[in-house]
């Protein structure tokens, strides 16, 4: 499918996207039906939702059905859809006020990017190698390979989910510009603001983990010299000034040439690790392994909670769906995502699994959890750990950026009534707020030194809900409320009709094992669902528990200490 003449497919969109969404979402105004005085309900949602694709389609007759309209059409003969009546050209702006058919326009203005964009995004948000050759240590080459291509083709399925919920709930008049908006439409206000909370803890945990791979990179160009706890604080200061800027269009160009320098770092690291000896004096600082000949095992032998905060770095990496509905809100066509999103997770597992099985063979038990740093020629750690020092002040300068934009619109102006961010007050109160995020992460970091073992929780704790307990259990719940629907009155624009509501055990019973219309597939498919959300909850308790001994076992055997100058490498 070819790209619109004249539009982006770089990621400065979505940085731009970024700054509008906050500033769209500051004006505290949540979209209402002006034509009845009245919050949306699920039908509307989904009525107008219908509604927008059926107008994509229409826009472009030009196009020929690409790979995710012929998979949506595969599917519309199973799963149920409510069409539209007849519609008319100002079908997203009937009934509003002029104020509120501005903001439509004005979202409508900034559906720019084509797949490729799209592509770039995902790969450059999930892309992250370099504690793929620490996952193989922990699990050995037939586990861990295993698990990789395991939990990979569950992300891109759980990932397809949120991108069919997206096109399932968004439209013009009632746009999705987060996963808190299709948390929110199909699971209520409270477990938004939950998502939200959660959103949050992800990335200034994010923030924590950078700090810990720059402050190791710091420490290993220093060759020890400096404290290892002050290496973290003069890279959460670095941060602290960083994100002074609340717009992130002024240092887009960097975060685009981030994927370079992590692409970078593996062709080079691939020619350092077969041409230098492991880092016998870092393993032994993060491991306690003694030097001596290199151990591959084909199933790891390690105790089961180390193997576990293994899978759960595998988790970790694979993460990055948050922001997947950013990326498909800025698509002028946003079928294209399931393309762009194929081909971002292909290239991405082939890279991981390479990456892994090479550092991995030639260094075995030394291998460190920030791979490019287990060579033991200074020049050669020199060269890696410059450019993380550049591409982690990137990632973390972006993570806190989003992280502290996601908290001061959902927490500071909306429930603690503070001022807006683009006023002078929120300016000052931005500041503050900064200096808070980061030291908390300095806290997290420094009183959880090993990279690995940090990793491995936030894998457990955020990662594995965003890219697979959520994805399912929100699917589940939007088919149960379909079903539900199924015997109501026919729907009128802005005029929903509900024959029962879900005080009565029969809308219940309609929404949990559907109505005689539905197809056994239908079923299958809600209830899999549901069993698949159940079974990454308890993998992610697993992970929560294994990540949690790794941690206290690691106390034991690493050099580093909480708050202390020895460093894990």
């Amino acid at each position: 499918m070819g790209d619109e003449k004249g539009t982006s497919t770089l990621a400065p969109d979505f940085l731009t996207l970024q700054e509008q969404t906050a500033k769209i979402e500051s004006s505290n105004v949540r979209m209402r039906d002006s034509s009845v005085g009245k919050s949306p309900t699920f039908e509307d949602y989904v009525y107008y939702a219908e509604a927008q694709r059926a107008e994509d389609a229409s826009s472009d007759q030009r196009v020929k059905p690409g790979l995710s309209q012929k998979l949506q059409q595969a599917f519309a003969g199973f799963l149920p859809s409510q069409s539209p009546q007849e519609l008319v050209p100002d079908e997203q702006t009937g009934g509003l006020t002029q104020d509120e058919v501005d903001k439509v326009n004005a979202w409508r203005a900034l559906r720019q990017s084509t797949w490729l964009g799209a592509l770039w995004l995902c790969t450059t948000d999930i892309l992250g190698p370099f504690n793929a050759p620490y996952a193989f240590r922990q699990n050995g080459y037939v586990p861990g390979t295993l698990l990789y291509v395991f939990m990979g083709g569950v992300a891109f399925y759980c990932g397809g989910l949120l991108w069919w919920l997206y096109v399932k709930l968004d439209s013009d008049r009632f746009p999705v510009k987060s996963y808190s908006d299709v948390t929110e439409r199909v699971a209520g206000r409270w477990m938004r603001l939950f998502v939200t909370w959660l959103v949050f803890i992800h990335m200034i945990v994010n923030v924590a983990t950078t700090s810990l791979s720059s402050a190791q990179s710091l420490y290993q160009l220093s060759k020890g010299r400096l404290c290892f706890v002050v290496c973290i604080v003069i890279w959460i200061i670095a941060g602290c000034i960083l994100n002074q800027i609340r717009t992130l269009k002024r240092y887009s160009w960097l975060a685009s040439s981030a994927i370079w320098l992590n692409i970078l770092v593996i062709l080079l690291s691939v020619g350092f690790v077969a041409h230098s000896e492991p880092n016998y004096k870092s393993a032994k600082a993060s491991y306690g392994v003694a030097a001596g000949p290199v151990v591959r095992q084909a199933f790891a032998t390690y105790p089961f909670y180390e193997r576990i905060n293994g899978v759960m770095n595998i988790v970790y990496a694979y993460g990055g769906a948050t922001i997947f509905p950013q990326i498909i809100a800025e698509m002028r066509r946003p079928m294209d995502f399931l393309k762009a999103f194929s081909i971002a997770q292909a290239f991405i597992f082939t890279v991981y699994v390479f990456y892994g099985l090479y550092v991995y063979s030639f260094q075995g038990q030394f291998t460190l959890a920030v791979a490019f740093q287990g060579v033991s020629r200074y020049s050669w750690q020199t060269v890696g750990n410059v450019f993380n020092l550049i591409s982690g002040m990137i990632a973390g300068g972006l993570y806190g950026n989003i992280g502290l934009k996601i908290f001061y619109v959902n927490v500071i102006e909306q429930y603690l009534k503070g001022p807006r961010l683009l006023t002078v007050s929120g300016r000052i109160c931005w500041s503050v707020t900064v200096i808070v995020f980061w030291w908390v992460g300095f806290v997290i970091g420094a009183a959880i030194p090993q990279v690995q073992t940090l990793s491995g929780m936030v894998g457990a704790v955020t990662n594995m809900q965003f890219t697979y307990a959520f994805p399912t259990g929100f699917t589940f719940l939007y088919l149960v409320q379909l079903d539900a629907t199924s015997e109501d009155y026919p729907y009128s624009p802005s005029l929903a009709q509900r024959r029962d509501s879900w005080l009565s055990w029969s809308r219940w019973k309609r929404g949990l094992f559907g109505a005689a219309p539905r197809s056994l597939f239908f079923q299958v498919f809600k209830w899999a669902n549901f069993l698949l959300s159940l079974a990454s909850l308890a993998t992610a308790g697993l992970g929560i528990y294994g990540s949690g001994l790794s941690i206290a076992a690691a106390y034991k055997t690493s050099a580093a200490s909480s708050f202390g100058c020895a460093a894990p490498v």
